[in-house]
């Protein structure tokens, strides 16, 4: 019985064995294919590797070139590395191999996983086109759309815009990753959003309730104006922005204007946080008593016009209502062909309820001798000229 004996009782030659076992360990390095390889030699031009196949693997100068200084300075002969094989067999017969391309892999890897993580990334910004900017990550190319960019308002001047942004570092998160179609897409938008969410999140733990603090408007709306306080926005609603009545924040407020405003809420649990501008401003209310009274002659301007009348604010913000009763000679059917929104108007106090905030105005002068002769007479008298 031979020396060399297979399971199962039948015979197989030393030889036998060492082929099958050799052809069990080795498989022909196919091209697209990634393997891990151990540096040989390190030359100028090229390094030679050794990644389990019948002849050692060639990095070509291209590669070299194509490596971060740093890091081909820190490769040396025992190291391994992963190698993408470009050609298993040149016109030369020699297996080309990419240590770039091979790197590659592990940030596809770490990209798939950030995917999962949604953790933030710095990209630069190399080039842009049409459809957004083109950056760089790691070794890998990528894209942000341009929905996607928060640093350039894709305008007229677009192309401007974007040609300032090639070299700038950018703070984005992974939103698409297709490394078949070697398609890695990123959001600055998604990464903005969520730097905004942790910063108001740590204003809220910061801040108190009656603090003043400065801040930007950033964004006006019917029901009020966003005003970012640090990172983070605030809202200043309506009602709040003045003691007067504010038909729209537009009135008051312009988008990059710097103001003050007073905390006055905060919800940590929805992360909201309420501003006022009106507190930071004198209630007109607080001393109306001793600044007037019934039979004032005032100046005042008109913040709305309704059915019954129109509502004047005088310049402290003192306001109240014109009915329209005593509007004019007291003969009108309506009040919009009479007084608009903005006019300026001189006006008698016809009664006074500060206990009740209310004031109301009318143009029915008593006599002929009561009448102004120009809209600024006896102002100076009651301190509001």
């Amino acid at each position: 019985m031979s020396e060399y004996t297979a399971i199962g009782g039948e015979e197989e030659s030393f030889e036998e064995m060492f082929a099958s076992s050799f052809d069990f360990a080795f498989t022909p390095p196919r091209r697209g294919e990634i393997r891990e390889a151990t540096i040989l030699q390190i030359d100028e031009r090229e390094i030679i590797v050794d990644l389990g196949a019948k002849q050692d693997g060639i990095v070509p100068s291209q590669d070299l070139e194509r490596m971060d200084d740093d890091f081909r300075a820190s490769l040396e002969s025992g190291a391994n590395v992963p190698v993408y094989v470009v050609n298993p067999r040149d016109q030369n017969d020699n297996l080309i191999v990419s240590i770039n391309m091979g790197l590659q892999r592990y940030d596809w890897e770490k990209a798939r996983e950030l995917l999962k993580s949604q953790d933030a990334v710095d990209v630069k910004v190399s080039g842009y086109n049409k459809g957004g900017a083109l950056v760089r990550w790691n070794r890998l190319e990528g894209f942000i759309p341009g929905s996607h960019l928060v640093s350039v308002r894709l305008s007229a001047d677009r192309r401007e815009a974007m040609s300032e942004l090639i070299g700038n570092t950018l703070s984005v998160k992974i939103i698409e990753v297709d490394q078949d179609r070697r398609r890695l897409i990123f959001s600055e938008r998604e990464a903005q959003r969520e730097w905004r969410a942790r910063r108001k999140a740590q204003l809220l733990a910061e801040l108190n309730v009656g603090d003043v603090v400065k801040g930007v408007v950033t964004g006006i709306r019917d029901f009020g104006a966003f005003v970012n306080i640090g990172g983070a926005d605030g809202l200043i609603h309506v009602s709040e922005l003045a003691w007067h009545r504010v038909d729209h924040p537009r009135d008051i407020l312009q988008i990059g204007q710097e103001i003050e405003v007073f905390v006055l809420n905060l919800d940590r649990q929805t992360n909201r946080i309420a501003l006022s501008r009106k507190r930071l401003l004198s209630d007109p209310w607080d001393d109306a008593q001793f600044r007037y009274h019934e039979g004032q002659l005032v100046e005042g301007y008109v913040t709305n016009v309704v059915d019954f009348g129109a509502f004047v604010a005088l310049e402290d913000g003192l306001e109240g209502l014109l009915h329209l009763s005593e509007m004019g000679d007291g003969a009108l059917k309506e009040p919009y062909s009479y007084v608009q929104k903005g006019d300026h108007m001189s006006l008698r106090i016809s009664h006074l309820e500060p206990e009740k905030r209310r004031v109301g105005f009318t143009q029915r002068w008593g006599t002929e001798a009561d009448q102004p002769e120009s809209p600024n007479q006896d102002v100076e008298d009651v301190g509001l000229a």
